[in-house]
């Protein structure tokens, strides 16, 4: 089956074997998550890195670069380096338009980061097939909700009319077809988007609203930075 490798251009620098994350990946201090300014949550992440995604379809490989959106890998890379997408549900999913996760597991926490804004980045990569940005509902209203483009949404998120472009930070080189078989027909009722302003069950009660009331939502498992991408500091 094809994926989002077929998109990657030939001269992308060769990928450290994965035998090697060892150098990046780490067991992570979910106490931090409750000090979103403590140093340890504001790295400046490498250049150019892998994150694998263990979800409950597969494994989706991602690959991130900052010259993307800085501001966006960044925040991504702190809080997948202790633990925050673990456990978080796949909870708004168009069929073959997009799939949104990003409230955390535990209310507590995503509470906490729920007002963690980022400033906006300037768009670089283009919202096809296989690319992850953030959804936000205000300018530089960026905190960590994400979505899958699962197919090319260049024509609505490039350049939509309120000026505020939907800015791609990673991009899927393997597991796509985990992406596409996330469950769907739930559609907008396990909490909707950030902009329809239906979330607050999500942030007061976390995975016991989503388990109680969908349990059919797929989810990420863990999620890990796994090895730096060869020639990009």
């Amino acid at each position: 089956m094809r994926t989002a490798m077929t998109m990657l251009p030939k001269s992308m620098p060769l990928l450290l074997p994965l035998a090697m994350a060892g150098m990046l990946a780490q067991s992570p201090n979910r106490s931090l998550l409750e000090k979103p300014d403590d140093p340890e949550m504001n790295h400046r992440a490498p250049g150019a890195s892998l994150v694998t995604l263990e979800t409950s379809r597969g494994r989706i490989l991602l690959e991130m670069r900052r010259e993307w959106s800085p501001h966006g890998v960044d925040r991504f890379y702190n809080l997948v380096r202790h633990g925050y997408y673990d456990e978080a549900r796949v909870f708004r999913i168009r069929a073959k338009t997009w799939a949104q996760f990003g409230v955390a597991a535990d209310p507590k926490i995503a509470t906490i980061w729920r007002t963690q804004t980022i400033p906006d980045d300037t768009r670089v990569l283009s919202n096809t097939r296989g690319t992850l940005a953030y959804a936000f509902k205000d300018p530089n209203g960026r905190t960590t909700q994400m979505f899958f483009n699962l197919m090319d949404n260049q024509a609505t998120h490039d350049a939509p009319a309120d000026g505020n472009p939907f800015v791609p930070f990673a991009r899927v080189l393997e597991g796509m077809e985990a992406a596409d078989a996330f469950y769907a027909e739930y559609g907008e009722t396990a909490g909707g988007g950030i902009r329809g302003g239906n979330q607050d069950i999500l942030f007061k009660e976390g995975n016991a609203f989503f388990l109680r009331e969908f349990p059919k939502l797929d989810y990420i498992k863990t999620a890990k930075v796994r090895a730096m991408i060869g020639g990009v500091p």
